[in-house]
């Protein structure tokens, strides 16, 4: 993509549209969105996480966040609810603080000469005086006298600033380090671009902004250096444009102000071009704060209220809907669309302007596991755009990605694009012709490592292909866990290519599926580290987090054989003996050996405060592991603890949390949970049951169907299932199928206080595992 002049005389007649600033209107109670809070999570460091999130004010799925920023430029803790000033409003696009952010930029209203760097401007605030919703955030600026207020579009936002009496009134808009450019349009407009970012990105990024105010200024202030600025150096006055680019790029508009006063900013950006950054400003069109706001939260309750939860306690409710918030934030769109209706994107793969769908923002080791398949039971169409956009990153790159932001990133282990695909594209979600090209970039990745991202592909697969298993001395880190991976995607794989009609790939994926076998140890019934000679290694703690593990140790990832269940459990010498290592778990101290790292990393402390043996539900691997005692013909402990997690592990509170929420994954957990079942293996037709947390709920499909959910007698006491209909009918089996919720469904549990001993205890009862093809 060329490098464009960001002054240019067709931006002047773009962006004439003002906004407004009406009094606050009523809202009324008891929508979906009213039960939010964004807060959720928040109160975290990297020390110890309750989420690791930050307060997100965008729609479903939006191209650009914004977010209150306490953290200092670069941060990755962009907002933490302990800290006590802000020092900007940043539109972010940060998928977890590990990953960080990219494409940043900021605005801060303040009063006073001296405000253009981040520590003169900030200002303290109280969550006394603050306001977080999807929709809409409210603060109270101490320091300034100001009161702030965002509301987003998908693409654009508008802020609201009332100011004090005064003469030095004004707004910072801050570009960021790293390089940038910022200048005056004319009298209303600050444009520029950003390129901070943390990676994955072509030597070409920009991300363009354009910032239009309602209201004129009256000098304006521009520096490339805001550290080394001296105050009104270089005051200039709205009679033509200027600008600076360098390595952090400022500016400062200026006008006075009356008590009480508003002043209204309308912001966009775009990856494409300063052009579609106007482009995307007219999705504000001439709505005013009050209605740009009102249309934002009408979409949030579209979204969230297509799961609508009855017969819980006020807390249950806003633990729901604020889990669910955030399960349909990410994948974020990365596309654009275009004054003509086209729908483009830039490709963060190899830097051109393409047409088509693409999402980014999300990392497949963490959501393949039920945030996907949340997406394809309720919200299929965002999906089917979702897969679109894989298939262009194949076509792009040569691969899927594992972990995109906005491009492909070096992060976590295993091939879970795979899972991803699948599952999408054997509901029936992912449009056909896009069948062939994902098929071949999951083959591809079997025996390709991307040349600059060792996580995307498959690392080892050379190993894993000729022996069955990537061996624990030959130096690939986290073997176990990669072999685990591959052995389920495989799985994936084979199903796919079963629905293509390619009978021969998929028996011997199929074959493949079984490689988890290699890496259990008969004599500890454990998945354990393989040298290349055969042996097992030695010693060994199945308390040693990492090593042949990923952010867990053999207590974790044992149970990742979501496709071969009954082949694990009879590995471990039958149901009873299964069912035993599951109690284990729980039981075992939650001692750990942290010599891996070198130090104690935060999942390890989330697992020990969590007061529940060596389970780990603040990380992935072990999210499923609560399910399986329905494949040990014991469903009433998956009962049991399913509700211990949701009563103990989850809140409505800034801590509300025990781990990373990682993109919608540990959010979408607990939507399904809370709904009675859950997806243990993606690309099957099955969800496990559990225990569901309300008197009723209704899922409003896509396709005008409903699954209804009822469970009248459910009380904190009554956790355990002692009947269930399907449709009116007895049911006894411990899933229920997709293909039977997707025609409509009507689902009652009778609870109860005591388990159901005799209820979903038979070999038929279980769900699908490879070994028992039957249950198919």
């Amino acid at each position: 993509m060329k490098s464009r002049n960001i002054f240019f005389a067709a931006l002047c007649a773009a962006v004439l549209a003002g906004c407004s600033c009406p009094s606050a209107g009523q809202r009324s109670p008891q929508r979906p969105s009213d039960y939010v809070s964004t807060l959720v999570g928040s109160q975290s460091d990297f020390t110890l996480s309750t989420g690791n999130t930050y307060p997100a004010v965008a729609l479903p799925w939006g191209m650009n966040f914004w977010t209150p920023q306490t953290g200092k430029m670069g941060d990755g803790w962009a907002y933490t609810y302990g800290a006590h000033r802000i020092r900007g409003f940043k539109q972010t696009h940060q998928p977890s603080p590990w990953i960080n952010d990219y494409g940043q930029f900021a605005l801060m209203p303040v009063r006073g000469n001296d405000k253009l760097d981040e520590e003169s401007r900030a200002s303290w605030y109280s969550h006394q005086a603050e306001v977080a919703k999807p929709y809409y955030y409210k603060v109270y600026l101490a320091d300034h006298d100001i009161r702030a207020e965002i509301a987003p579009t998908e693409r654009a936002a508008m802020m609201r600033f009332t100011f004090p009496e005064s003469d030095e009134s004004g707004v910072v808009i801050d570009a960021f380090d790293r390089g940038s450019q910022i200048g005056m349009l004319d009298a209303r407009t600050i444009v520029g671009y950003t390129t901070r970012n943390s990676g994955g990105v072509p030597d070409n990024f920009r991300n363009y902004f354009v910032v239009r105010f309602d209201t004129p200024f009256t000098a304006v202030e521009l520096t490339d250096a805001p550290g080394e600025y001296e105050p009104g150096s270089s005051l200039l006055y709205p009679d033509g444009s200027k600008s600076v680019t360098g390595g952090h790029a400022v500016a400062k508009v200026h006008f006075p102000t009356r008590r009480g006063q508003q002043v209204c900013a309308a912001v966009a950006s775009s990856f494409i071009s300063p052009e579609q950054a106007v482009q995307n400003l007219r999705e504000l069109g001439t709505d005013d704060f009050e209605t740009v706001k009102s249309k934002a939260q009408e979409r949030w309750d579209e979204v969230l209220g297509r799961i609508e939860v009855e017969g819980g306690t006020e807390e249950q409710m806003r633990t729901f809907y604020s889990c669910l918030y955030r399960s349909v934030l990410f994948p974020r769109k990365f596309y654009e669309v275009t004054a003509s209706g086209e729908i483009m994107h830039y490709s963060p793969y190899n830097g051109e302007v393409l047409p088509g769908y693409m999402y980014t923002d999300t990392g497949f080791w963490d959501t393949f596991r039920s945030l996907f398949p949340l997406l394809n039971l309720v919200y299929p169409s965002v999906n089917a755009e979702i897969q679109q956009g894989l298939a262009n990153t194949a076509r792009e790159s040569g691969f899927l990605p594992e972990w995109a932001s906005p491009g492909h990133r070096g992060c976590m282990v295993g091939n879970n694009s795979a899972s991803v695909v699948a599952d999408a594209l054997l509901k029936g979600v992912t449009p056909e012709k896009e069948w062939q090209t994902l098929y071949d970039a999951m083959m591809h990745a079997r025996t390709n490592v991307h040349p600059g991202v060792s996580s995307t592909g498959r690392l080892g697969h050379e190993y894993y292909n000729r022996l069955g298993y990537i061996p624990y001395d030959v130096k690939i880190n986290e073997n176990v866990a990669r072999t685990l991976e591959y052995a389920y995607d495989d799985w994936c794989i084979a199903q796919v290519a079963r629905k293509l009609g390619k009978t021969e790939d998929a028996a011997a994926l199929e074959e493949a599926s079984r490689n988890y076998r290699n890496v259990f140890d008969k004599t500890t019934k454990l998945m354990r580290g393989r040298n290349e000679n055969g042996e097992f290694q030695s010693p060994f703690s199945p308390y040693k987090w990492g090593d042949a593990f990923t952010e867990g140790n053999a207590w974790h990832y044992t149970w990742s054989v979501f496709h071969d269940v009954q082949g694990l459990a009879e590995l471990m010498g039958g149901r009873e003996g299964f069912a035993e290592m599951l109690d284990s778990v729980f039981v075992v101290p939650p001692i750990y050996d942290d010599s891996y790292y070198g130090t104690r990393i935060h999942e390890i402390t989330e697992m020990q405060v969590a007061d529940m043996g060596n389970y780990a539900h603040g990380n992935q691997p072990a999210q499923h592991m609560i399910y399986l005692y329905n494949y040990a013909g014991q469903p009433w402990k998956a009962q049991y603890w399913t509700r211990e997690v949701m009563d103990r592990l989850y809140s409505s509170k800034p801590d509300g949390y025990c781990g990373d929420e990682d993109n919608g994954q540990t959010s979408a957990w607990y939507v399904f949970s809370a709904m009675g079942f859950y997806p243990v293996c993606p690309a099957s037709d099955q969800y496990v049951i559990g225990s569901p947390l309300f008197r009723k709920a209704t899922v409003k499909l896509e396709n005008g169907k409903k699954i209804v959910i009822e469970a009248p007698d459910n009380a904190p006491e009554n956790r355990y299932i002692g009947t269930m209909k399907l449709d009116g009918k007895r049911y006894d089996r411990n899933f229920i199928r997709w293909s039977d919720l997707v025609k409509g469904a009507k689902i009652d549990f009778a609870m109860q206080p005591d388990p159901a001993y005799k209820r979903g205890v038979g070999p038929q009862d279980a769900p699908y595992s490879l070994s028992r093809e039957e249950c198919r």
